[in-house]
């Protein structure tokens, strides 16, 4: 891992919007009363014209970027994953998913990994709610310069986007001269010949703690990142379950609906494969320190490890 100072992923969005539209006078931000958390902030100080405060409002705001996207604009809406998953759910499946319209959501806060803010404000839903939407694509990235390249890649894309970032600063895994994102496409982080651990988000740094606790203990892992939940890299996927005849798949969220589910119905399909899934278990979170959830969770290192071991 890079010895760069960890920084959380909603800086990383914040930092990107900035980037982006110095390059690109379409792009428009929108945000909920939480420009200071989502970090849109430094894009409304940099661009204040091109930043809309929809106030506490959110399916409203969703209904503003699809009108906003019609008429030749880049929105990117902006909230906790909690509302921008949740609670706008029915504006962002019918405003923007059904006429496909060419919206940016960026979901800041997702996870356990709010902490103290608790269950309500812990979004382990919101993966599975929007691989449902026709069309929507699903982005979790697990660092700074994937989170970036993330934000780029979305802008790029023609259609709905979901982004989805965390609050707590996670270790800079990748190699920014050298790191390539395209949307669909997994990394292979670690080779390995006993099993392959597939992970999501802030778990990926968690995964590749867990094979090098697995290592000492005599048991290769491959560890792969999927920063696309949807569209997936089923290819790689398919490739490394033939190879080590062992998957285990790590996110912080539920392990219904989210890339645990995703890869399964894959591999049931096209390369039946012993599966484990690590997640959240069909439970609320709860409010605490969130590297003390994490680690309560299973959802760290020490926890995947532990997993992988039991078999």
């Amino acid at each position: 891992m890079s010895e760069l100072k960890p920084i959380a992923t909603r800086e990383s969005y914040g930092n990107a919007l900035v980037k982006l539209g110095e390059a690109h006078k379409d792009l428009i931000v929108l945000d909920a009363d939480l420009a200071a958390a989502t970090k849109t902030g430094v894009f409304k100080k940099a661009f204040p014209d091109r930043h809309i405060d929809c106030g506490i409002a959110e399916a409203n705001m969703a209904g503003i970027a699809a009108g906003l996207s019609t008429c030749g604009f880049v929105p990117f809406m902006s909230t906790f994953a909690m509302f921008a998953a949740g609670r706008a759910f029915e504006q962002v499946r019918n405003s923007i998913g059904y006429p496909h319209l060419n919206v940016k959501i960026g979901a800041t806060h997702a996870g356990i990994s709010v902490g103290e803010d608790g269950a309500t404000h812990q979004c382990n839903e919101d993966i599975a709610l929007m691989r449902a939407i026709p069309g929507m694509v699903v982005i979790n990235p697990c660092d700074d310069v994937e989170a970036r390249a993330a934000v780029e890649a979305a802008y790029a894309w023609e259609g709905p986007v979901y982004l989805r970032f965390g609050r707590l600063a996670v270790p800079v895994i990748n190699d920014e001269a050298s790191y390539k994102f395209e949307i669909g496409k997994g990394i292979t982080l670690r080779e390995g010949s006993d099993c392959t651990i597939i992970a999501t988000g802030l778990c990926v740094s968690g995964a590749l703690e867990a094979a090098g606790i697995l290592e000492k203990e005599g048991i290769s892992a491959q560890v792969i990142n999927i920063h696309t939940i949807k569209p997936l890299d089923e290819e790689l996927v398919i490739k490394a379950a033939q190879k080590t005849g062992r998957v285990f798949t790590v996110e912080e969220h539920s392990i219904i609906g989210g890339l645990g589910s995703a890869v399964a119905e894959v591999l049931g399909e096209k390369c039946p494969t012993p599966l484990k899934r690590i997640g959240i278990n069909d439970v609320f979170g709860e409010s605490g320190p969130a590297k003390e959830l994490i680690h309560k969770y299973g959802l760290d290192g020490e926890g995947i490890a532990a997993v992988v071991m039991k078999g």
